[in-house]
């Protein structure tokens, strides 16, 4: 019997345990959903549960000599932030940012390359989740303006086309070639149907969608921009259209059945512009560019005279104005772009722009001043600042173990065996789609030195070697190089840098990379080639964790991986690579391509955000081409970029 009562005592306090536990969560939970509220009221955000209103009919009009949303009077201030920049992360706090500059809308690309890498294959996935992206925007309450290309220009490789379009031999981009534009539609197949249901007449916070982009400068088939905007109207894009274009071709790039916006810097040019807008019409700036960007060996763009004047200006005429950019953020990996007219120069990872928001997500002077002078336009309270993102300054990583390259390529897939030299596009390799970024190296034989010619086929720079030793550099100038060799047969390689492909201009259809075409000898064309492709992809580099790696000599062999490990003793925080004292090559960190690096600069380090560290032991492998004092095989971590 007593053990009887004590079996039931004991169910019974187990009960009240589970009821109290339960209304402990129940508290909890009504806790979270009250601050929550707070929160939202706090920063004037949309009502907790949106609801997609049956009075959402009209849409975004431009009937007048200014916006009307809902029939009333709408200024859009916007700011460009792209998605694919910003680690998902950070996306919150970047856009919770752009509100407390007084901003209402975000503008952003979606860069086709990423989301089709192979023909067929897509990714909405992590960092590529359009839809996850829309969906914070319009819980913020921020309006969307979408620009989906399928060209987007914005200092990407290619302007956001993937390379796999430069396979076909006979490809016209941005026309309506017929190459072209059946992989446009399949592409818009996969992409619209996830926008449609963020458009705003159903209940969503895209206001706007941009027809291509900056066509006017283009301008190769007079049919192609009415093909993008029929595929987008048939697929069911129901809101306002627009097209942009600067001083290049305004007179150009529209298209019937959308409004023209213009972009431009300096005041003087913009009034120019704005005289070719059709009157009685409301008046845009797509994109006033805050900054500029940079390309290496060049100077970090400071832009900051006469931009508070060009916005006050705009603003007292009733002009919309859209910050390009609000925040760059960085072109990860082998991204960035490049510029081609007349000199090929290629951009640098970081895509600070010198923006209001730089790079890291900090506050800059220009923030604060745009800032006070929204405050003022608005006549409101702006919501609060959220906090400075922490940096820190992490200690030197020492390099104590390394893999020259010529002992990677046996963890390699089978190398591609060619009579002649093959473009990166058209290895087959990736179902298909070739290769798209990274390097290519081409092997052969020879049984002499002599001069070597590049008759300008490689794309972009070659570093040479023989039997595994450089002697030398090809690129767009240097395009002869004296080889001595000893007689008999030697190997010759040559290590091709896909360093960025022009992303604006006339030259886009010449963007294949690597070997292009014949390398000579002695004015023969060298042949047999054993060719092996370097993507660098993320479960390429995270191999190394399994690969035997050797201690680094006193005269390491060159080019190499160097492998280090990088302890974090307590929670991660935001910090940069400094590489003071290496040459060129590109960081990983934990298999995340931080992107290039190079002792030119201007950009002297590397932004390594947070999410991508971890507590306890991180991996970090750096490609180097070459060095020739081997005195800083260590790295710091620095809380500046430049």
């Amino acid at each position: 019997m007593l053990k009887l009562l004590v079996q039931k005592g004991s169910r019974s306090m187990q009960i009240i345990a589970v009821r109290k536990e339960h209304v402990r969560r129940i508290g909890l939970l009504l806790l979270i959903v009250v601050a929550l509220v707070l929160y939202r009221l706090r920063f004037h955000w949309l009502p907790l549960i949106p609801t997609k209103m049956n009075s959402r009919k009209v849409g975004l009009q431009a009937e007048r000599e200014y916006f009307q949303l809902e029939g009333k009077k709408l200024l859009i201030l916007g700011g460009s932030m792209h998605y694919f920049r910003v680690p998902r992360p950070y996306w919150t706090d970047r856009m919770l940012k752009m509100k407390a500059l007084g901003l209402n809308t975000l503008t952003t690309y979606v860069p086709w390359n990423l989301h089709e890498p192979q023909r067929g294959i897509f990714n909405f996935k992590g960092n590529l989740d359009l839809e996850a992206y829309l969906r914070l925007a319009d819980d913020l309450g921020l309006w969307v303006i979408l620009r989906p290309g399928p060209y987007i220009c914005s200092e990407w490789d290619l302007g956001g086309l993937p390379s796999w379009l430069l396979r076909d031999q006979n490809m016209k981009l941005r026309t309506t070639y017929v190459g072209f534009t059946d992989a446009v539609d399949d592409f818009f197949d996969n992409l619209i149907p996830k926008v449609i249901p963020f458009q705003y007449k159903e209940g969503g916070p895209i206001i706007a969608v941009q027809v291509e982009n900056e066509y006017g400068g283009y301008d190769k088939d007079q049919k192609y921009m009415n093909f993008v905007y029929e595929a987008l109207l048939h697929r069911g894009i129901v809101e306002l259209f627009m097209t942009s274009d600067n001083k290049d071709g305004l007179s150009k790039g529209s298209v019937a059945g959308a409004l023209p916006t213009i972009n431009f810097q300096k005041m003087d040019s913009g009034m120019t512009l704005m005289k070719g807008l059709e009157p009685g019409k409301p008046k845009m700036v797509m994109e006033y560019w805050s900054g500029w960007f940079d390309h290496w060996g060049g100077h970090h763009h400071i832009y900051q005279k006469g931009i508070l004047n060009t916005i006050a200006a705009l603003l007292n005429k009733g002009v919309s104005i859209n910050l390009y950019m609000f925040h760059g953020g960085t072109n990860f990996g082998f991204m960035n772009g490049a510029q081609d007219f007349g000199t090929y120069i290629a951009d640098v990872t970081s895509y600070d722009y010198d923006a209001p928001l730089s790079e890291a997500g900090d506050y800059t002077e220009k923030y604060i001043q745009i800032r006070e002078l929204y405050s003022k336009y608005l006549d409101q309270e702006l919501p609060e600042q959220p906090a400075q993102m922490y940096k820190t300054k992490y200690s030197a990583l020492r390099v104590k173990e390394y893999i020259p390259l010529w002992e990677v390529l046996s963890q390699l897939e089978k190398p591609i065996e060619s009579e002649r030299p093959i473009n990166m596009e058209n290895l087959p390799i990736n179902n298909g789609s070739g290769q798209a970024y990274g390097y290519t190296l081409y092997n052969t034989v020879i049984n002499s030195g002599g001069l070597l010619h590049s008759m300008q086929n490689v794309r972009d720079r070659a570093q040479v070697f023989v039997d595994g030793q450089s002697v030398g550099f090809l690129d767009y100038k240097n395009v002869e190089l004296a080889i001595s060799v000893a007689t008999g047969k030697r190997n010759l390689s040559l290590l091709v840098e896909n360093r960025g492909r022009v992303n604006y201009g006339n030259k886009l259809d010449d963007q294949r990379k690597g070997l292009i075409g014949d390398i000579f000898l002695n004015k023969e064309p060298l042949k047999g080639f054993t060719i092996y492709p370097l993507e660098m992809k993320t479960n390429f580099i995270e191999s190394f964790s399994t690969i035997p790696l050797n201690p680094i000599p006193e005269n390491p062999t060159f080019p190499a991986f160097f492998y280090g490990i990088m302890h974090v003793d307590s929670l991660p925080y935001d910090t940069f690579v400094k590489l003071k004292g290496w040459t060129k090559g590109a960081v990983f960190v934990n298999g995340m391509n931080l992107g290039r690096y190079w002792e030119i600069g201007p950009q002297q380090t590397l932004y390594l955000p947070a999410p991508w560290l971890q507590h306890g032991s991180n991996e970090v492998l750096r490609f180097l081409h070459l060095k020739d004092i081997m005195e800083h095989l260590s790295s710091c971590f620095s809380k500046e970029l430049f």
